[in-house]
């Protein structure tokens, strides 16, 4: 009979157990969705330290650019206008349904090309590496408006999200922790205020505002981002607080703030920043609602104001597809890196999540 216990003979040492090279990289933090957020993020918030190293930003400025040229490649850039004449030969009347301009629903007449044109972009003048995404009918550069929109957009995110989670966690691990009267008018005031429309509310707000900058739309922003943490942090410390490291702390004597914010805190950190990735989120996505319908900072570029502009242009009618384009790839990026840093701290969180390999 067989046991799978082995004996030691006497005055022998179990040699510990060598780790191998590969297991010191062995750590839950190596996830490929949260680096791969982080990298996607990180390219957004670097554009505004890197952009001023090889772009004019002042080009961002109205009347600063040409008018209405569209991007270096878009089709028939580069060709001259026998070529295009060639390629496509010019009736009388033709239907435009062009991408870089015209009414696709109206006929109109085919503008010949002249030398040094491009067919199509006759509507909008010739594009240049000077203007390599184009310009708008403000006279802005896209490129120049990318990279001081798209790290001021993130700015608001980040601005509102941190207050909303500072005060978050203050009144979520004090509910949860002290009960009884304090935790029931924390949870009510927080219950009361999540089933309020907060974008509604937001509008009218911002309506009154005279002179809305950055850090005036970030603090609209926070006074609905606080509701949400707080009554998913008192719903975790509920379940901590009854643990044994806990109960052991409060016999040892330790004070309250201790106990929440030294023994409980540490261990809800990977929480703590997949729900504060998730506020960015949220904050960014309701900033950009306010900016589309006019209500943002309206004399510094961010992604959502150049939305509005390009709305209130008809920059969709017109054909000009980059003026709102590129905005919103730029926050397609933005919500995707996000969203792929909360479902990684989700994993790093939850071991239960991670991917577990197959046994041989």
């Amino acid at each position: 009979m067989t046991t799978s216990a082995q004996t030691v003979p006497a005055g022998d040492k179990i040699q510990p157990r060598k780790k191998s090279k590969l297991n010191r990289w062995d750590s839950p933090w190596l996830n490929g969705k949260f680096i791969a957020g982080v990298l996607m993020i990180g390219s957004i918030m670097m554009l505004g330290v890197v952009g001023p190293l090889f772009w004019d930003l002042t080009l961002s400025y109205p009347a600063s650019s040409p008018l209405n040229l569209p991007p270096v490649f878009v089709p028939g850039y580069g060709q001259t206008a026998e070529q295009i004449a060639a390629d496509k030969p010019q009736t009388e009347t033709t239907t435009t349904s062009s991408v870089t301009g015209g009414n696709p629903f109206k006929k109109q007449e085919a503008a010949k090309p002249s030398a040094g044109t491009a067919g199509s972009l006759v509507r909008f003048g010739t594009p240049t590496w000077a203007h390599p995404l184009g310009t708008e009918s403000n006279g802005r550069d896209m490129l120049a408006v990318l990279l001081v929109g798209a790290p001021r957009s993130l700015y608001i995110g980040l601005i509102a999200a941190t207050i909303g989670m500072f005060v978050g966690i203050i009144l979520g691990f004090t509910a949860g922790y002290m009960g009884g009267w304090v935790d029931a008018v924390i949870r009510t005031i927080s219950d009361s205020i999540v089933v309020i429309p907060s974008l509604a509310v937001l509008i009218v707000i911002a309506a009154y505002v005279r002179t809305v900058s950055i850090e005036s739309l970030a603090l609209l922003l926070a006074l609905f981002a606080w509701p949400g943490p707080t009554r998913l942090i008192r719903a975790q410390v509920l379940s901590m607080r009854e643990r044994g490291y806990v109960q052991m702390a409060r016999i040892s004597g330790a004070s309250a703030f201790s106990i929440m914010f030294k023994e409980m805190m540490p261990n809800m950190l990977p929480y703590l920043a997949a729900s504060y990735t998730g506020n960015v989120s949220g904050a960014i996505l309701a900033a950009a609602s306010l900016e589309a319908l006019g209500l943002g900072p309206t004399r510094i570029p961010t992604l959502g104001m150049t939305i509005f502009y390009a709305i209130r242009a008809a920059a969709v009618l017109r054909g000009m597809w980059w003026w709102w384009g590129i905005p919103i790839i730029a926050l397609i990026i933005v919500f995707s890196g996000l969203f792929l840093m909360t479902t990684g701290l989700d994993e790093i969180a939850n071991p239960r999540l991670r991917g577990r390999k197959a046994a041989a």
